[in-house]
């Protein structure tokens, strides 16, 4: 689990664990990745999905420890709102890099031995805004649009292995990321993100929990016959 400190990962560990998964919680954020690992009687790594040796290193380590990789969720996320002509190469660099980049780079450092083993589960943390965009969010939804379609390129080539390979697709989560809008655009911030449960069938923020359940689901056996999707969990969201 990349990006597991904090918010959906968090609780992906929390539900992972609970239906008894050996879990390896993952983050930039070594101390919160500790104490979710605790929780859950897991392990905690410090992984940056920036950095090539920095992924090398905590996918040994968990494997060492752990055993082989069973089920990776890729959801390490990272985002700076602002309008699109007030952004730079330097940010569009960092936002692909940790919401585009890093999937590729973790899905490449798992996955072959996935395929010796002839089995297992990729989970990719997407979102809505990468099928209908998101105000304020340009590059991170380009970012999330091609985990999806990453996530169907690797369901075609590794099907034949017995990996399946899904995403979910987040609508407003009441997380960290999203409840920093209003603090990046101040009044403005906070009616994108009242706009963004208004277009929500249910008109209610979802919960990290609510995401956790589909993601589980995705890992599970359960699933074994569904690859290639994105799974929208949005509250039935129609537009951002």
């Amino acid at each position: 689990m990349t990006g597991g400190a904090s918010g959906i990962g968090a609780a992906t560990c929390r539900r992972l664990a609970a239906e008894g998964a050996r879990v390896a919680v993952t983050d930039m954020n070594l101390d919160g990745a500790r104490q979710v690992a605790d929780e859950v009687t897991g392990a905690a790594y410090e992984l940056d999905v920036r950095a090539e040796d920095s992924i090398r290193a905590a996918v040994d380590a968990a494997e060492a420890d752990l055993g082989p990789i069973d089920a990776l969720v890729n959801n390490a996320g990272y985002d700076e709102w602002g309008w699109f002509t007030d952004t730079d190469p330097a940010l569009w660099d960092r936002v692909l890099a940790v919401n585009l980049r890093g999937v590729i780079a973790v899905t490449h450092a798992v996955l072959p031995g996935m395929q010796q083993r002839r089995r297992g589960r990729i989970v990719n943390t997407a979102s809505e805004a990468g099928r209908v965009g998101s105000s304020g969010s340009a590059i991170y939804s380009a970012a999330k649009a091609g985990v999806i379609g990453f996530t169907k390129a690797i369901a075609i080539e590794n099907g034949r292995y017995g990996i399946t390979s899904n995403a979910v697709a987040p609508g407003p989560i009441e997380t960290p990321l999203l409840m920093g809008a209003p603090d990046a655009f101040g009044d403005l911030g906070k009616r994108l993100v009242e706009n963004m449960v208004g277009s929500t069938n249910l008109r209610r923020l979802g919960q990290p929990d609510e995401v956790a359940a589909a993601i589980a689901f995705l890992a599970s056996d359960d699933a074994s016959y569904i690859t290639g999707q994105a799974l929208g969990v949005s509250g039935g969201l129609a537009r951002i």
